[in-house]
């Protein structure tokens, strides 16, 4: 199969993952996709691997959530109607039901790839955590109309579906970010407010629970326009360094709570 995602091992307990930066959709399934590529790579998450490009185990993700969402279930990873993407009508008429069986083909493997590399990090470690990276649109109406601040942080922390055991290691990985410094300033990092985590972190946390967790950080697209795609790089490499400075945190917490 070719799969159209990388997995990058190093020797660490540690796993970074982009699973919606990819924007590539094979060509025999783009031409029934009825969105315009700029409406596609709105919803995607750009930069998101330059992100978790970490000195740990690293997951990238290139093709598009659009082809199939690898963050859901597996019975909702494919968006059939308009209301599982937004309201967007992604296909060009009725989903067209024959390449079905290729896309979770796909998304069965990368799940199967995943699973080995968890595997094989406890089994070197003892436990893992994935920093599960995401981001999200706070400029729905306009570009020039914020979302409003009370419900969309900066950072929201997803972790609905670790097991409370890890409820220390969140709120110190919560309280780390906040007393960082990104584009100059502290960012407001808050948990489950926007997110609460995707299909990933509840497959994870459904069979790995006991031996780590997933923190699904989502960064509000104030790095970045989110109409015209451009990114702010400094900003960008900011969200880098500090997640490169947490690795340490991260690890020498979960020991010392083992």
């Amino acid at each position: 199969m070719n799969t159209t995602y990388e997995i990058h091992k190093e020797n660490s307990p540690i796993i970074s993952l982009a699973l919606h930066d990819g924007h590539y959709i094979p060509p025999d399934i783009l031409r029934n996709i009825k969105l315009e590529e700029h409406e596609r790579f709105r919803e995607e998450d750009p930069y998101t691997a330059q992100m978790a490009d970490l000195p740990v185990n690293k997951v990238v993700v290139n093709t598009s959530r659009f082809y199939v969402d690898l963050n859901r279930l597996k019975d909702e990873a494919i968006y059939k109607q308009p209301e599982d993407a937004w309201g967007l009508q992604v296909w060009n008429g009725k989903f067209p039901e024959e390449i079905e069986k290729k896309q979770m083909a796909y998304y069965h493997q990368f799940y199967s790839d995943i699973q080995i590399l968890i595997q094989n990090t406890i089994q070197n470690f003892g436990f893992f955590i994935i920093l599960d990276i995401h981001s999200y649109n706070h400029r729905r109406e306009s570009p020039d109309i914020d979302a409003p601040f009370e419900s969309n942080p900066e950072i929201n922390i997803g972790s609905k579906y670790n097991e409370s055991k890890w409820n220390i290691q969140t709120n110190n990985f919560i309280n780390f970010l906040s007393n960082s410094t990104i584009n100059g300033h502290a960012p407001d990092v808050r948990e489950n407010i926007k997110f609460k985590g995707g299909g990933f972190s509840q497959w994870v946390n459904q069979h790995y629970s006991e031996h780590g967790y997933v923190l699904s950080i989502e960064f509000k697209k104030t790095f970045m326009d989110e109409w015209t795609g451009r990114g702010d790089i400094a900003h960008i490499q900011d969200i880098r360094r500090v997640l490169i400075d947490s690795i340490p945190f991260l690890t020498d917490d979960i020991q010392s709570a083992s």
